[in-house]
């Protein structure tokens, strides 16, 4: 699993949810070095939230892979680039990787707080309730999702659509966002509710679990597994 790398709106300091932000410099930067750091690790199947920048993580991070294969991201709902964009021949299909995204793996949506400065959002409503909406388990920004709700929705499409991967014995990447990478990691480790607002992801730090018969147990990582 991999935070994406600093955006624009991260390094401009503003609350960012939902809104659909690029990489900055940094960011990229931040990718590529998280792909030389997971270079050696099989990958056979990635799963990105809907916004540009989980997607852009995982497309920097794999340029860096081992095995030389190339990430393609997998029509979805009813458009005709599903119908357009099949893939003829079997040789290039082979040197594949299937992306799939997925909302359910989105950042949580700050509501209206999106695309206020965080430090001038602290000045006119005072850090305790601005620490309230961004660390409360369960206490909604103004229109927006709580962490709970976040929970809500990440956790069943990780247990329903993921973990089928890992029974089959494939090796999954998941470039997503702190908030629905806080709630996997909440579902992996058992945490409660106050464990898990504390908990910290780093951008572009990759997090490395073993699953072994419908157990997850995280890695000691070193990069050459």
């Amino acid at each position: 699993m991999l935070r994406h790398g600093q955006s624009e709106w991260n390094r401009l300091n503003l609350f960012t949810g939902w809104v659909d932000i690029p990489l900055s410099s940094l960011g990229v930067q931040e990718a590529l070095a998280a792909g030389e750091e997971i270079k050696n690790y099989m990958i056979d199947i990635v799963f990105t939230s809907e916004l540009v920048r989980a997607k852009m993580t995982a497309m920097l991070a794999l340029t860096k892979h081992s095995s030389g294969k190339i990430p393609v991201l997998l029509p979805h709902g009813e458009s005709q680039r599903k119908d357009w964009a099949n893939i003829y021949s079997e040789k290039t299909f082979e040197q594949c990787i299937p992306t799939i995204e997925a909302w359910e793996l989105n950042e949580r949506m700050y509501g209206k707080l999106q695309g206020l400065n965080k430090a001038e959002t602290i000045e006119k409503y005072g850090i305790e309730q601005v620490q309230l909406w961004r660390r409360g388990y369960a206490i909604r920004p103004p229109d927006g999702e709580s962490l709970e709700d976040t929970v809500a929705r990440t956790i069943p499409y990780f247990a329903s659509t993921i973990v089928p991967f890992l029974e089959k014995g494939k090796n999954v990447f998941i470039a997503a966002h702190g908030n629905s990478l806080r709630a996997i990691i909440m579902y992996l480790d058992s945490l409660t509710p106050d464990q898990v607002v504390h908990l910290e992801l780093a951008t572009g730090k990759p997090i490395i679990y073993n699953f072994n018969e419908g157990s997850f147990c995280p890695d000691t990582f070193d990069g050459k597994s």
